[in-house]
C-alpha cells in the first residue's frame, strides 16, 4: 500500500510505466461506460511485457473509516503490517492471511 502525498506523482513508478501506455491505447476514445473503460485498460500492453488486469468493483464502501493508531501498532507488532523505509507513515505492506474458505484462482 503506497499513499503518495498530493502533488508527488513523480514518485509513482506505475504512473511512469503504465499511464503513457494507457494513453496511447485509449487514443481519445470516448469513455462512455464502465465496460469501455475496462476493455480499454485490459487491451494495454507494453514492449517490455507489462499488461493490465482490470475489473469493475461494484461493491459499496463506507466513507470516513478511521483506523486507530493502536490498531495499526498491533498489526505492526504481529508482523502483518511492515512499514517501508521511504515514508513509512504513508507506505507499508500488509500481508494477507490465507483462509481455508477462500477459493484459489489459477
Amino acid at each position: 500500500m503506497c499513499h503518495l502525498p498530493p502533488g508527488t506523482s513523480k514518485w509513482n513508478k506505475i504512473e511512469h510505466r503504465l499511464f503513457s501506455a494507457i494513453s496511447r491505447n485509449w487514443r481519445g476514445r470516448p469513455l462512455e461506460s464502465h465496460e469501455v473503460v475496462i476493455e480499454t485498460l485490459q487491451a494495454v500492453t507494453t514492449s517490455t511485457g507489462l499488461s493490465v488486469h482490470a475489473e469493475l468493483d461494484t461493491n459499496t464502501y463506507p466513507r470516513g473509516i478511521k483506523i486507530a493508531d493502536r490498531d495499526m501498532k498491533a498489526l505492526e507488532a504481529t508482523g502483518v503490517l511492515t512499514r517501508h523505509d521511504f515514508h513509512g507513515d504513508w507506505n507499508y505492506t500488509i500481508a494477507a492471511k490465507p483462509t481455508a474458505t477462500r477459493p484459489r484462482t489459477t
